[in-house]
């Protein structure tokens, strides 16, 4: 019979342990992969935030490829540059389509004719086949067009794209006189009565915007100096934004819903200056108020205020913001193909990502972003 060896023992007793511990390991989620220089660069030293959450945050954002190309991320809290990071070909001096970011732009510019006196918002707007008699669009008031209930015909986007009321107003029938195509459509419903997410109707803003600053000139030259010289003096340079291109059709008229052209510092900065209700450097460039309607629910699309839109009602699927529903207050300049200047009030942030993702990856996007959002504290 064999004798029995108790040193064995020991070597099993330490195999066991070590097969134990193997498998609480193996249960408990992976750690994180390290973060290259790039990411980490990406990040300020005063960044308001964990510098690892952020840079990580951001990091997600230019290599997770379910959510599309991310061209440029700019995060601004406090009034300063908590993170920044571009694609490769992209830098802080490109400039990038607005697509309807443009949107919240025009909005500003009709809100400082407004304080000129130049307008009235619960008025018919100088728009002259409007006016005549008879005309039920002659109804159609300044603070409706603006939250986007004007009443008009209009179909934003389709199955058939060529069928689109965007479409066709700014690349085939409307394109060289888009403004006259826009307010050309019969009402479909009264004003006033039903949102209706437009591109064309802020083309129309744009059209009376012009109207007022040339004396209703037609001539084309007139009218497209006009517009850029307003924005320039009163808006872009006041703010600093020197890339900002606005882009006008063959008739003058800014395309005002669409495309106007600017870096994504130039960008934040738009954001800041309105987080901070128009002022600027201790200079009111727009009546704090008017940021207050613009940030405001409309009467018929609680995420919607003037050009702008909001996280009223973000904890829903549908939501253009979802799920970016905290904290409340936040507002946004959305342009297409994932296009965003988020602005939350409450934790002093803004917060810029421009690139191209379709529908499916702006789901994913914006998740993503929320995680940025998540990282600041409301206050």
């Amino acid at each position: 019979m064999p004798r029995f060896r108790p040193a064995l023992i020991v070597p099993l007793a330490l195999a066991a342990s070590a097969a134990a511990s193997l498998a609480a390991c193996s249960s408990q989620p992976d750690a994180p992969p390290p973060l290259d220089s790039k990411a980490l660069e990406a990040v300020t030293k005063d960044a308001g935030a964990p510098t690892e959450d952020l840079a990580r945050a951001v990091d997600t954002l230019f290599t997770d490829p379910e959510l599309g190309e991310t061209r440029a991320v700019l995060v601004m809290q406090g009034g300063k540059i908590a993170a920044e990071r571009y694609a490769p070909g992209y830098d802080k001096d490109t400039r990038m389509i607005s697509w309807s970011m443009a949107k919240t732009v025009t909005g500003v510019m009709i809100g400082m004719l407004v304080a000129d006196g130049q307008l009235r918002l619960d008025q018919s707007p100088p728009i002259p086949r409007w006016q005549r008699p008879g005309d039920p669009r002659g109804e159609i008031t300044l603070r409706q067009l603006l939250q986007m209930r004007s009443g008009l015909r209009h179909t934003e986007a389709g199955p058939v794209p060529y069928e689109s009321s965007e479409v066709r107003m700014l690349f085939l029938d409307g394109r060289d006189n888009m403004a006259a195509y826009a307010e050309s459509q019969p009402l479909e419903a009264e004003p006033g009565a039903k949102f209706e997410y437009s591109s064309n109707t802020t083309v129309i803003l744009a059209d009376i915007a012009a109207r007022v600053l040339t004396g209703n000139s037609d001539d084309p030259e007139t009218r497209r100096q006009a517009v850029a010289g307003f924005l320039r003096d009163r808006l872009f340079g006041p703010l600093g934004m020197t890339s900002m291109v606005p882009e006008f059709d063959a008739h003058g008229t800014l395309i005002g819903g669409s495309l106007i052209h600017g870096t994504a510092r130039d960008w934040a900065t738009f954001g800041e200056f309105l987080r901070h209700g128009g002022s600027w450097k201790g200079a009111q460039l727009v009546p704090r108020q008017w940021v207050t309607f613009m940030t405001s629910p409309s009467p018929r699309e609680k995420n919607y205020g003037a050009q702008t839109w909001l996280n009223t009602t973000a904890s829903q699927e549908d939501d253009p913001l979802h799920p970016i529903s905290q904290p409340s207050g936040i507002f946004a300049a959305i342009g297409h193909m994932g296009q965003y200047v988020i602005v939350s009030p409450k934790q002093r942030l803004t917060v810029v990502r421009l690139g191209h993702s379709d529908e499916a990856e702006r789901r994913v996007l914006l998740n993503r972003l929320n995680d940025v959002v998540d990282l600041y504290p409301a206050r």
